[in-house]
């Protein structure tokens, strides 16, 4: 009786941990990108909704009147769970770094601006094809080429943290 019941559990057990295995393998290979796509997707999508809308250094957190362009991250991202401090700076230091040559949609992008100096002053969501949206200046919530030669040249680091 004891040998039978012995047996019976390891097949239990090899069994579970068999399908335990083939659950982690199947979800390992795809889930994560996938989740990672549909949420920059989305966070991306939020922000278009904010297309035009006016730019004003300081803009507090939480408001969308108006936004600056560290706001305007820690809004439309926040909306999707992924908290951000509220400087632009400090955005730079969370997540993982990313090359230039290796971004993905919803990638933070960071830059210099002529009030910062060699600092970190700006920042963007990457979108894919070599653009970003973000606010900055006049037309406010915009779309921008990182390679338009102000960009490119002011470019910093990029950041996952999606």
């Amino acid at each position: 009786m004891n040998f039978k019941r012995n047996f019976f559990k390891k097949i239990i057990i090899a069994s579970m941990s068999a399908v335990i295995g083939l659950t982690g393998f199947a979800l390992a290979g795809q889930a994560p990108s996938a989740s990672a796509a549909t949420k920059a997707d989305k966070i991306i999508s939020l922000g278009k909704k904010y297309m035009g809308v006016k730019y004003r250094f300081g803009a507090p957190s939480g408001v969308t009147y108006a936004f600056d362009c560290s706001s305007f991250t820690q809004y439309i991202f926040g909306k999707y769970g992924v908290k951000l401090p509220r400087i632009s700076s400090t955005q730079a230091t969370k997540g993982y770094k990313v090359a230039k040559a290796n971004l993905k949609k919803g990638d933070l992008v960071f830059f210099t601006t002529a009030r910062t100096g060699k600092k970190i002053g700006h920042v963007g969501v990457y979108v894919g094809n070599g653009k970003m949206l973000h606010t900055y200046g006049k037309p406010g919530v915009m779309y921008s080429s990182i390679n338009s030669s102000y960009w490119k040249s002011h470019y910093v680091t990029a950041r996952r943290v999606i």
